[in-house]
């Protein structure tokens, strides 16, 4: 790998935790105050997350197993915010039966 290379997956790889933190943080608001703009910008933000990974996987020059990793990661990033939100809601649901 050439330090240009280096530099261009370091980059799109840092992009893509961004972009994919970002839908969390979008969607997360956006169910909990019932806004559909912040759907839309998190809707969006997934997108991006999306495409820098197929770019990661067309254009570096990591070896198949790491692209293959990354794209799977970032197809798991849409289920990690609706999953992890309804079990914070249902934990905070059964604090009220304990009291």
């Amino acid at each position: 790998m050439t330090p240009e290379a280096l530099i261009q997956t370091a980059v799109m790889m840092g992009l893509l935790v961004l972009a994919g933190g970002a839908w969390s943080l979008l969607y997360c608001l956006g169910k909990t105050r019932t806004r559909a703009d912040f759907m839309h910008m998190a809707l969006g933000c997934y997108i991006v997350a999306l495409g820098l990974a197929v770019a990661i996987g067309v254009y570096s020059p990591l070896s198949p197993g790491w692209k293959a990793l990354v794209l799977v990661s970032a197809l798991a990033y849409a289920g990690i915010p609706p999953i992890t939100l309804r079990y914070l809601e249902q934990i905070h649901d059964h604090e009220g039966e304990e009291a």
